[in-house]
C-alpha cells in the first residue's frame, strides 16, 4: 500500500500481543469501514506472524514511530496474470530491451529504493523495521523482487511475498521513466509461468489499473487465498520457464 497514513483509531479495534506471534488475528469481517480494511493494532513483525496475516489477506501498514497497523480493505485490488495489459508503447519498449530485468539479484538495494521520499513526499512508510523484517522474509525463501538495470545501474524494481500460488506485492519505484512497469510486466509473466494464479495488489491505483489490476470483494478475495495459497510451487525466482 503506498502512501502515508494519519490514523486516528475513534472506534475500538483488536490490540495484539508484541511478545505472542501465535495470537490470532480477529476476522477479517471485523475491519473498520473508516478507515477502509483496519483490522488490528501492534503486535510484532515476526515471520510467524507476517505469514499468518499474509495467510488471511492481512498486511501491516503504518507510519514509523507509531504502532503497527494491520489491515483488510474490501474492496480488494488484485491482478490475475492472463488479464495482465500491456500497452503498445510498452511492448515496443520492452522489445527494444532498453532495461535488462533479473529477479532476486537486489532486493535489499530495491526495498531500500522503494523506501526513499516520492517526489511530492517527505516521508515513508518503509521503516527500518519493516526492512529488517522483509530481508528476513527474503532470507527464508518467501519475499522476492524484480529489478530492472540501466546501463548497469538498479532504475525500478518490485518487492513483495510469495504464499503458495500467489503474490502479495508490497512496493515499487522508479528512477527512469516506465523502468518500473518493464520490471512489473516482466515479472507477472514470470509468475505465471511458473504456475501463480494472483497477484494482490492492495488497494486501488490507476497506475495498476492500467494494467489490468481490479477489484473484487474482500470475501472472494480470501476465498481465492483458501484456494490458492495452499497449492505447492516453485520459488518464483528458482522456477524455469
Amino acid at each position: 500500500m503506498e502512501g502515508e497514513s494519519n490514523i486516528v483509531v475513534s472506534m475500538q479495534i483488536s490490540i495484539l500481543n508484541p511478545k505472542d506471534p501465535s495470537q490470532a488475528f480477529p476476522p477479517v469481517d471485523q475491519a473498520l469501514p473508516d478507515p477502509n480494511g483496519l483490522l488490528a493494532i501492534g503486535g510484532c513483525l515476526s515471520e510467524r506472524r507476517l505469514l499468518a496475516a499474509y495467510r488471511q489477506g492481512i498486511f501491516p501498514w503504518y507510519n514509523p514511530g507509531e504502532p503497527i497497523l494491520w489491515w483488510s480493505p474490501d474492496p480488494r485490488m488484485v491482478l490475475f496474470p492472463e488479464e495482465l495489459k500491456v500497452s503498445r508503447s510498452l511492448k515496443k519498449l520492452i522489445r527494444k530491451g532498453k532495461f535488462q530485468v533479473s529477479f532476486d539479484r537486489a532486493f535489499e538495494p530495491v526495498i531500500n529504493a522503494c523506501a526513499a521520499p516520492r517526489e511530492g513526499s517527505s516521508g515513508t512508510w518503509i521503516s527500518q523495521e519493516i526492512k529488517l523484517a522483509y530481508l528476513g522474509l527474503h532470507q527464508s525463501g518467501v519475499a522476492h523482487s524484480a529489478e530492472a538495470w540501466l546501463e548497469g545501474n538498479l532504475v525500478g524494481g518490485v518487492y513483495g511475498v510469495a504464499l503458495g500460488r500467489v503474490f502479495f506485492g508490497e512496493s515499487m519505484f522508479h528512477r527512469v521513466t516506465d523502468a518500473s512497469k518493464v520490471a512489473f510486466v516482466k515479472w507477472v509473466g514470470h509468475l505465471q509461468r511458473c504456475g501463480y494464479r494472483l497477484i494482490d495488489c492492495q488497494i486501488r491505483t490507476s497506475h495498476l489499473a492500467s494494467l489490468g489490476a481490479r477489484e473484487i470483494s474482500r470475501n472472494d478475495f480470501n476465498e481465492l487465498l483458501d484456494q490458492y495459497c495452499g497449492l505447492s510451487v516453485e520459488p518464483p525466482a528458482g522456477c524455469g520457464g
